[in-house]
């Protein structure tokens, strides 16, 4: 089927209150109408998704952050000059017009405007905003490509098969304050980016549920998950682990490796990550995923967020 083909397929589906599956830079999104309860109320139902867990809207214009939005002040727009279309989300005071499931009750909102011409296009078509948290059962490894949302959600009703995402890891979140705003959620787009724009608020962050992944535990594999440190390679058998390697430094006596960067570069660990977790949770051979800690630098601060979430059930247990 026709990439155009499939949108208008997937733009008629969200119209109709259904759920479909669709490619952003980041990764795979479940998405609904976000102006529409009932089709909201399905993607928690698809994804098992604890309903005090908000989600994110999607946009394609700036008109929809008007409406969606109340009283948007001149940050925001300095923000969205600089970041959007990108991963870069904005959790903002919330008009009437957004549905409270969608918010989780909550007064603000997040909003964000994906850079994947699949995704803006779908948006246009549906004329109207998408609610899409990642399109996967809650709390597992997210989707980074079409395969990866048939093995988590066989019964959605349309997925739009973009390829691999090519940004990998979901996005930054923010909030703004009187002060600037307050990281919620690292992303490739990075604090000291952003404060080249805002200044960033030091004040302590309120531990309430105000976005998506703030949860101590989500996007973890079914197998069991650790971080590599000198305790947990000394007590695994690491002829069946997968490691999933970044420095090459750590490979010796692993016989399943996947080298997420050749150049050691981080947002190449970003892209192959969940890639990895899910092809070595598909195999057979695998008892136990490890991967590689890096410095908490820059996007290492998203990595090591990610990661650390995905082991914690299993270093918990």
């Amino acid at each position: 089927m026709q990439i155009k083909d499939s949108i208008q397929i997937g733009a008629k589906y969200i119209q109709e209150g259904k759920l479909v599956a669709f490619p952003t830079e980041t990764v795979y999104g479940l998405g609904a109408d976000a102006l529409n309860p009932f089709a909201v109320a399905k993607i928690f139902e698809l994804k098992e998704r604890p309903t005090f867990d908000p989600l994110i809207v999607h946009i394609a214009n700036l008109n929809d952050l008007q409406r969606l939005v109340l009283q948007p002040d001149d940050r925001i727009y300095k923000l969205a000059e600089r970041f959007w279309p990108g991963p870069l989300t904005m959790v903002l005071p919330k008009s009437t017009l957004v549905p409270d499931i969608v918010t989780s009750g909550l007064p603000t909102v997040g909003i964000r405007m994906p850079a994947n011409q699949i995704a803006l296009d779908l948006i246009s078509a549906s004329k109207c905003p998408i609610a899409a948290p990642s399109a996967n059962k809650f709390g597992r490894i997210s989707p980074t490509t079409a395969q990866h949302v048939r093995k988590q959600l066989p019964n959605v009703d349309h997925i739009i098969d973009g390829g691999k995402t090519t940004v990998g890891i979901e996005s930054t979140i923010i909030r703004l304050t009187n002060s600037g705003f307050q990281m919620l959620r690292s992303g490739v787009i990075t604090q000291e980016e952003l404060e080249a724009v805002i200044p960033f608020d030091k004040s302590r962050k309120t531990e309430e549920m105000v976005a998506p992944g703030m949860l101590k535990s989500h996007y973890s594999p079914k197998k069991r998950m650790l971080i590599a440190s000198k305790n947990t390679l000394l007590n695994i058998n690491k002829s069946k682990a997968g490691l999933i390697s970044f420095t090459g430094e750590l490979d010796e006596g692993f016989t399943n490796i996947i080298r997420v960067s050749t150049q050691n570069d981080l947002r190449d660990y970003a892209v192959q990550l969940f890639e990895a977790m899910h092809t070595f949770e598909d195999d057979n051979q695998i008892e136990t995923i490890i991967a590689e800690e890096v410095s908490e630098t820059g996007i290492g601060k998203a990595i090591m967020d990610r990661l650390r979430k995905a082991e914690y059930s299993w270093r918990k247990g």
